[in-house]
């Protein structure tokens, strides 16, 4: 309960009653919480009191508002660790959901600056562009580009890319993936990307940007990926 004589702010006291309550499963995601008027006779504080709990707990995305509605349990993060490589399908799968994809473009052009020195390739030669929206359980969780040079993949279709494409590159084509570079920075959804994404535009998404290489350390692929910052979260485990 709230200990009204604690050094401890009140506000913050009802936000851990809240986090533990969704913790332990007492609220559990998607469930309607109580509202502010209830939740201050509940533990007798004021309304703006627990206004700014809740404030706190939506920005750090355990709640989430709708209008007309109330603030509810978000759902939960799908966690993505950051020490292997693998690729988005296998990621779901390892996690129990059903992974997809929904193709938006697919096309061949001309590689750009920025795209050649990614796939150290000349410039202007030709390279897949694929957009695509990737699932899991039927809901969008990752707006792709894929840059992919023709040079290595001269056959590639759309339907080899509705799935896996490390497992296309590593089973049906023989070759071994062996590493990837990767940089991750928070950004605000664009209007593409609200739109595929289910999200308003501005909303917080993670942008990540990875070049992987092959064993012969041939670059094989370049792709930017725009993550929604109400269900994903990337982490890491460091030594000292």
């Amino acid at each position: 309960m709230i200990n009204k004589s604690s050094p401890i702010p009140i506000y913050f006291q009802l936000e851990e009653l809240l986090r533990t309550a969704v913790e332990n499963g007492e609220l559990i995601p998607g469930q309607l919480i109580p509202s502010e008027r209830e939740l201050a006779e509940k533990y007798d504080i004021s309304r703006m009191t627990v206004r700014q709990a809740i404030n706190n707990l939506v920005n750090q995305g355990l709640l989430v508002r709708e209008q007309g509605k109330g603030t509810f349990v978000a759902d939960k993060k799908i966690e993505q660790p950051l020490m292997t490589l693998t690729s988005f399908s296998e990621d779901m799968r390892s996690r129990g959901l059903v992974p997809g994809t929904e193709i938006r473009e697919f096309e061949v052009i001309s590689a750009s600056m920025r795209e050649s020195m990614e796939l150290q390739i000349e410039e202007s030669e030709p390279i897949y562009r694929v957009s695509r929206v990737r699932l899991a359980d039927a809901e969008p969780m990752a707006y792709e580009i894929l840059f992919l040079p023709k040079s290595i993949f001269p056959e590639i279709t759309e339907a080899t890319i509705s799935s896996s494409f490390y497992k296309y590159v590593e089973k049906e084509l023989g070759m071994k993936i062996e590493r990837a570079r990767q940089t991750l920075e928070p950004a605000l959804a664009t209007d593409i990307e609200s739109e595929f994404l289910n999200v308003k535009k501005g909303s917080p998404v993670l942008l990540m940007r990875r070049t992987s290489y092959l064993s012969n350390g041939r670059p094989f692929e370049y792709v930017k990926s725009v993550y929604r910052g109400d269900r994903y979260k990337f982490i890491t485990e460091m030594k000292r």
